[in-house]
């Protein structure tokens, strides 16, 4: 298991005796309104992370009629927020139970066109549901395995031309991502470079 900044436990399916401490939040973006439900035990609960800010100020949806997913959701920022802007269907896959119940509340809270599956990584995501794009923030503490598989996953549920994008910082791994990622894919570009967070691109041929 996995400790945010609040030494709070996030990557695990149930959080145990921990105590629930709901909150919520605003964000404003692009001129929308947001409103995020979050509570103890949960990734970044504060305030949205920067890394999944700098995804969100560069991510771009192409044009291929299929959904969107976002891998690890957290409490459903990412997928939202996309959703939202863009008006596409996202999909979200979240391991942390209170996670999940919190992305049911903010899928209602901001009227987003979003489904949420309570999943360990791709569990609840069949074989047959395709992807536009895949959008990830990955658990760095999870561990390198973890996280490959998530990329491993992204690229056998996009469709051709299908796009990944991942927000990772230079020091949690950035370089070798974008190794992994160019010999999975075939290519890996840097959208942007940001205070140390690296957005990378790859498109499945």
């Amino acid at each position: 298991m996995n400790k945010d900044e609040q030494g709070n436990f996030y990557y695990s399916k149930k959080q145990g005796d921990l105590e629930s401490k709901p909150a919520q939040f605003d964000f404003y973006f692009m001129d929308h309104h947001f409103k995020f439900n979050t509570d103890a035990g949960v990734f970044s609960k504060n305030y949205i992370d920067y890394g999944s800010f700098v995804m969100l100020n560069n991510f771009k949806p192409n044009d291929l009629e299929y959904p969107i997913l976002d891998m690890g959701a957290g409490y459903g920022p990412l997928g939202i927020v996309i959703s939202v802007l863009y008006n596409k269907h996202t999909v979200m896959a979240e391991i942390n139970e209170r996670a999940y119940n919190l992305i049911l509340k903010n899928i209602k809270e901001n009227k987003s066109d979003s489904e949420a599956y309570n999943s360990d990584l791709y569990e609840k995501i069949t074989d047959d549901m395709k992807f536009s794009s895949v959008v990830t923030n990955p658990p760095i503490r999870a561990g390198k395995e973890v996280i490959n598989k998530i990329y491993d996953g992204a690229y056998l549920h996009l469709v051709s031309k299908g796009e990944l994008w991942v927000v990772i910082q230079k020091k949690q791994g950035a370089p070798s991502t974008k190794d992994y990622l160019t010999n999975l894919f075939g290519n890996c570009e840097i959208v942007k470079r940001d205070k140390g967070y690296y957005i990378l691109k790859s498109i499945k041929e």
